[in-house]
C-alpha cells in the first residue's frame, strides 16, 4: 500500500476498507481475526519507520488470555429448594469486580433495600452474608453501581441485584456465554448474581415490596463455580514509538490510543439494508438501543429507506462485524498519525508512544494490561490521548451533529491545563471543530468516561483526552462498514489530534495536575 507522509483522506480510506475488511472477521480478541488485524498494524508499522516499542524487540505486547466458563452443574438453592439457572438467576461473570468460586452452604439471605436507596443495607452487616438488592427507585447510572457493589461490600458471601427479567436478551446471553480475562490469578470478592424477583421472594421469604432491610428468611445451599482454560490464539497490543528530539524530554512520552478489537461474528446472518432501515427508525444508536415492534407509521418508514437503500434490488446478507468506526476509525487515524509523525522532519521535544489496545470490547482489557504492565515507565507518559468512533457524527447520526460534531470526554477530569489546550488548539489551528461535552458530564448514564481505553491510563493520573463522534445506528451491527464513514471529516481530526499531541509534546513542562493522584484499584466513578 501507498500512502502519503501527510495526513490525507484518501490514505485514511484505503486504511480502513483493508482494516475493517470481511477477511479480518470482525477482530475479536483472542481469534483469528484480531490476529490478522495487529499483524497489519505492525506491518504497516515497519513500513513507514516506527520503532518498535513491544515486548522484546517487537511491536507487540501478548496478554494472557483465559476463557472463563461457568460450571453448569453447580447449582444453588434456598432451603432447600433449587433454583434454576439461567432461568431464576445469572451468575455474574467472574472478575467483572465479582468473586469467582464460592461455597454458599449455609450462608444467610438478607435483604438490602433498592439499589442507590439512602436507608440501603450498611456494608458492617453484610459480613458473611448473601444481600439482595432491588431495583433502583430513581434514576441512576446502574452498571456502574454494580461495578462499585462489590468493593463496598467486600465481605459479604454475595450480592444478588432483583431485576433479570428487565434484563435485555442480547446482555443476558453476553452474561451466560464464555468470558475472557487476563491472567490467572483467583478473584476475590462476593459472587454476584442477577436474579428475578420472583426468586428474590423465595430467597427472603417474602415479596420485596414486604421486605425489610437487613432481614430475610432464606438460607442458601449449593455453590458457583467457573473454569478456567487458557485461549492458545495471541490477545496483543501493538506499540510503536517515535523519538523525540530533545535529549532532556525524549524519555517522556505523550501516547495516542485506540482499540483494535471489534466484536467478531455474529451468531445469524441478517439482511444488511433491512438492519439498516430498522435501526434508523427504531435504533438510532444501535446496539445502545433496545429493539421492538414498529408501530404502522415507523414500518412504513422503514420500508421507505429500504426501498431506498435496495441498490441492486436483492438482500445483502451479512455476519460480520467489521467495525468500521468502532474503532477501525480510531485505529486508523492512529496510524495515520504514526506515519505523519515518523515522516516530518521536525520531531516533537518529547516521544510519540502509539497504543493500539485489544479487549476493549471485552472490558478495556488490553488498556488495562498495558498499564499495569507498561512497556515504558508508566510516569514518564505526560498524557494519553484516546480515539474511539471518530469516522460518523453526522446530522443523521446523532442530535446536533455535523462535519465539525465532535465528543470530548475528560478533557479536565485531571488537567484543567490539558482541557485548555484542547480548547485553545481547536482555535489557533482554525479546525472549527464543534465540540460536545455532555456526555462528560457527572453520573452521566451513557458512563462514556468510564468505557474506553483512556480510563485505564486516568486511573494513574495520566491526564486524558478522549475524542469521539458518538453513537450511531450502526453501532455494534454487521452494518457498520467503510462506506459510511466520513472520510474528510477523520482527516480534520487527524490534523488537530497532530497538533495537540504536538503542542502537549513540545511544553517546556508537564501538563499540571489538578490535585493528587487516583487510586488505580478505585471503581470508575463519572
Amino acid at each position: 500500500m501507498r500512502t502519503d507522509p501527510g495526513i490525507t483522506a484518501e490514505d485514511l480510506r484505503q486504511r480502513l476498507y483493508t482494516f475493517a475488511d470481511d477477511s479480518m472477521l470482525g477482530r475479536e480478541s483472542g481469534t483469528i481475526g484480531n490476529v490478522k488485524a495487529t499483524d497489519y498494524l505492525a506491518a504497516e508499522l515497519r513500513r513507514i519507520g516506527v520503532e518498535p516499542a513491544g515486548e522484546n524487540g517487537t511491536y507487540f505486547q501478548t496478554l494472557p488470555f483465559y476463557r472463563v466458563a461457568r460450571d453448569t452443574t453447580a447449582t444453588i438453592a434456598v432451603n432447600g429448594q433449587a433454583l434454576v439457572v439461567d432461568q431464576d438467576y445469572i451468575v455474574f461473570p467472574s472478575g467483572e469486580s465479582f468473586g469467582g468460586n464460592a461455597d454458599l452452604d449455609g450462608v444467610q439471605v438478607v435483604y438490602g433495600g433498592p439499589m442507590g436507596d439512602a436507608n440501603a443495607l450498611g456494608p458492617e452487616q453484610a459480613k458473611g452474608r448473601f444481600v439482595i438488592f432491588g431495583p433502583p427507585t430513581a434514576p441512576m447510572a446502574v452498571e456502574q453501581e454494580i461495578a462499585a457493589m462489590p468493593r463496598r461490600y467486600a465481605d459479604a458471601v454475595g450480592i444478588a441485584f432483583a431485576f433479570l427479567e428487565f434484563v435485555p436478551g442480547p446482555a443476558r446471553e453476553f452474561l451466560t456465554g464464555p468470558q475472557m480475562k487476563v491472567g490467572m490469578e483467583a478473584e476475590e470478592g462476593p459472587v454476584g448474581l442477577l436474579i428475578t424477583t420472583q426468586a428474590a421472594a423465595k430467597m427472603l421469604g417474602t415479596p420485596m415490596g414486604g421486605a425489610t432491610v437487613g432481614q430475610g428468611a432464606g438460607v442458601l445451599g449449593g455453590n458457583v463455580r467457573f473454569s478456567e482454560t487458557a485461549v492458545e490464539t495471541p490477545a496483543r497490543n501493538v506499540v510503536g514509538v517515535v523519538r523525540g528530539s530533545d535529549p532532556a524530554l525524549s524519555h517522556q512520552y505523550v501516547a495516542i490510543g485506540a482499540h483494535s478489537d471489534h466484536v467478531g461474528i455474529s451468531s445469524r446472518v441478517v439482511d444488511h439494508d433491512s438492519l439498516r432501515a430498522y435501526n434508523r427508525v427504531i435504533r438510532p444508536q444501535g446496539a445502545e438501543d433496545q429493539p421492538r415492534t414498529p408501530r404502522p407509521d415507523e414500518q412504513a418508514r422503514i420500508r421507505a429507506l429500504l426501498e431506498a437503500a435496495r441498490r441492486t434490488g436483492y438482500p445483502r446478507p451479512d455476519s460480520i462485524n467489521n467495525g468500521a468506526d468502532d474503532d477501525g476509525s480510531g485505529s486508523m487515524t492512529v496510524l495515520e498519525l504514526a506515519e505523519a509523525f515518523a515522516k516530518t522532519p521536525e520531531k516533537p521535544r518529547r516521544s510519540i508512544l502509539f497504543v493500539w489496545h485489544t479487549g476493549e470490547e471485552k472490558g478495556l482489557l488490553g488498556a488495562a494490561y498495558f498499564t499495569d504492565n507498561p512497556t515504558v515507565p508508566r510516569d514518564s507518559i505526560v498524557a494519553q490521548i484516546n480515539m474511539d468512533m471518530v469516522g460518523r457524527g453526522g446530522v443523521d447520526d446523532v442530535e446536533g451533529g455535523g462535519p465539525g460534531y465532535v465528543q470530548v470526554i475528560g478533557s479536565r477530569r485531571l488537567s484543567q491545563e490539558l482541557g485548555d489546550l484542547v480548547e485553545t488548539v481547536n482555535t489557533t489551528g482554525g479546525y472549527d471543530l464543534t465540540f460536545d461535552y455532555q456526555y462528560d458530564a457527572d453520573g452521566h448514564p451513557q458512563q462514556f468516561y468510564c468505557r474506553s481505553d483512556h480510563y485505564e491510563y486516568a486511573r494513574f493520573g495520566i491526564p486524558v483526552a478522549f475524542f469521539s463522534t458518538g453513537s450511531h445506528p450502526d453501532y455494534h451491527m454487521v452494518t457498520d462498514e467503510p462506506e459510511y464513514i466520513d472520510y474528510p471529516k477523520m482527516q480534520r481530526i487527524a490534523s488537530y489530534v497532530f497538533d495537540l499531541v504536538s503542542t502537549v509534546a513540545n511544553l517546556d513542562h508537564r501538563v499540571r495536575l489538578n490535585g493528587p493522584k487516583p487510586d488505580p484499584k478505585a471503581a470508575c466513578v463519572q
